[in-house]
């Protein structure tokens, strides 16, 4: 197995951290420090690509935005000029008391290894500088007043003035407060933090500067990024943990061993069943590997605080034995009805939903646009979308039958239900956010993710091409997934060239797959008739693993 350490021979360079180093995975960052031929004929992610194109591009309309308002004000540094020379011509404008700078690049740091910058530095009335970043995510939601909640503080975009906000609620984004409080040391480094410590985000939607206060910030960042330069400098070597990143990253499947999936199965790390923070509990209670946690028998640890930690040690019992899923009761529901439609949307980054496929007696019927998004076009699908469906609802409630749509994981559904809602409002068939809001909130809005959540355990994954393969689905395309279907779309509508008709098949097929694949999963779950194929009779319950395997952990001898 490569492990992040830098060769001894490379320790008298100097090395470098930027604030994007501070949030995921220690063991790829010393990884990429310490093996980057390896990864020199590594394709990056067509998603990741597209993310940092639409990144770019929201940084773009931020900047002209707020320049055109007063283009007196601002000092651009040219992005185009070398790291030295961008650091040079940030300082001489800070030096001169510019009011607002663009695209600022601080001098790099060869003894603490810090490197960075910020999109915005704002002159405070101290003579020091906030930075502000910009991002291409959502930084906060818009909500009702709640005087007793806790509020926010923003700022307008032209002039900052921070005020706690009734209307917005705090999205947590730990690497924008990590990335300001980063470029604050290196402002105070150079003798330009500002008064107090904080810093400003500007988001995906680009009306308000969400504001935060470092203050509590900066210890936790000292501490990580001390950690982090560690890493990268060879001093501290790092071992693979499995964490959501390991979906997406090169290390993966790369290097000797099979890379960190083959060492982590080989060495039967509690990561695998227990991943992310988890695993990092257990670690402290002495349980490093898979048979150790299965063989747990005593009280469950006091700082555990995800879930029942009875089903973790279930987890790996029935991985032992490759079980994909565990009941957790010995009858398995899911509501049914006289009439069922199963739903899943596509969508593409935050531009927009650009397809509802639906599926009724077998029926798959997709409501589309193939206009490049944002597109007002968006706004006529949505519409026929929501029209065939609260009429067919409508139509069962007349005929004295019960009615019941469903998705899989609705977090997305409602998302786009919402902001369809909103940013189409007022137009003839878009209904408004209290219909919205009605129908998600009733019993005929079934969440299939949550009735697997609530009855198996899933020592795989809960996703559901991990479930419906069990109940007997497979769908047509063998590289379906969300990230793919990113690139496909690009190709659908012509975003890099002329549209491809074969990619918008491609899509259609792939949606409709994953509606039949929740109507497969229902009927599986709790069929109408009694049929041989069925969760009840193919699923061991929990009472198949009440018994641990082997011997005590370490933790308990």
């Amino acid at each position: 197995m490569l492990t992040g350490r830098v060769p001894a021979a490379e320790g008298d360079r100097p090395v470098f951290l930027d604030a994007r180093g501070l949030i995921g995975c220690r063991h790829r960052l010393g990884l990429d420090a310490t093996y980057p031929e390896q990864l020199a004929d590594v394709r990056e992610d067509t998603g990741v690509q597209q993310r940092r194109a639409a990144a770019q591009a929201h940084r773009d309309r931020v900047r002209d935005t707020l320049v055109a308002a007063d283009p007196d004000s601002w000092v651009i540094i040219d992005p185009a000029q070398s790291a030295r020379a961008r650091a040079a011509a940030t300082l001489r404008a800070c030096a001169a008391g510019a009011a607002r700078i663009w695209g600022g690049l601080l001098p790099q740091e060869p003894d603490t290894g810090r490197r960075g910058g910020a999109e915005i530095l704002l002159r405070d009335e101290s003579g020091g500088y906030i930075p502000v970043i910009v991002v291409n995510h959502k930084v906060t939601d818009p909500r009702k007043p709640e005087p007793a909640e806790f509020h926010p503080l923003t700022s307008d975009l032209l002039h900052w003035h921070p005020e706690p906000d009734r209307a917005r609620k705090l999205r947590q984004q730990p690497r924008d407060q990590q990335r300001l409080a980063h470029v604050y040391r290196m402002l105070q480094r150079n003798g330009l933090a500002p008064a107090t410590p904080a810093g400003g985000v500007i988001g995906f939607h680009f009306d308000r500067i969400l504001v935060h206060d470092l203050t509590a910030v900066l210890t936790d960042y000292d501490t990580r990024y001390a950690d982090r330069i560690a890493v990268v400098r060879g001093e501290v070597a790092t071992v693979p943990s499995k964490v959501p990143e390991c979906r997406q990253c090169p290390w993966w499947t790369r290097g000797t061993a099979g890379g960190c999936q083959g060492w982590l199965n080989e060495h039967r790390d509690v990561s695998v069943v227990a991943p992310g923070s988890r695993a990092d509990v257990l670690r402290g209670h002495g349980v490093r590997t898979i048979d150790e946690l299965a063989s747990w028998m005593g009280p469950e640890p006091e700082d555990w605080q995800h879930g029942p930690f009875e089903e973790a040690v279930v987890t790996a019992r029935a991985w032992l034995v490759d079980a994909p899923l565990v009941r957790r009761f010995e009858r398995v529901w899911v509501r049914r009805a006289d009439v069922e439609v199963d739903v899943d949307l596509e969508s593409y980054q935050e531009e927009g939903a650009y397809l509802w496929g639906t599926l009724l007696d077998g029926v798959y019927r997709p409501f589309v646009t193939w206009d490049p998004l944002p597109t007002e076009d968006e706004g006529r699908s949505f519409v026929e979308f929501w029209t065939w469906l609260m009429g067919v609802r409508d139509q069962a409630v007349a005929a004295g039958k019960t009615f019941a749509a469903y998705c899989y994981s609705r977090s997305a559904e409602d998302k786009w239900l919402y902001e369809s809602a909103r940013r189409f409002a007022g137009r003839p068939g878009i209904p408004t956010e209290a219909q919205i809001t009605k129908f998600v909130d009733s019993v005929q809005w079934v969440d299939m993710f949550q009735a697997v959540t609530d009855q198996f355990i899933c020592p795989s994954g809960k996703g559901l091409k991990k479930i419906a393969p069990v109940a007997g689905f497979a769908w047509r395309d063998p590289e379906a997934g969300g990230e793919a279907s990113m690139s496909w779309y690009r190709r659908a509508v012509g975003y890099d060239g002329a549209p491809d008709l074969t990619q918008r098949t491609r899509l259609f097929e792939y949606n409709e797959d994953d509606v039949r694949a929740t109507a497969v999963l229902r009927e599986w779950m709790n069929p109408r008739d009694p049929v041989e194929h069925c969760a009840e009779r193919e699923v061991p319950t929990l009472g198949d693993f009440a018994q641990a395997p082997g011997t005590p952990s370490p933790a308990q001898t």
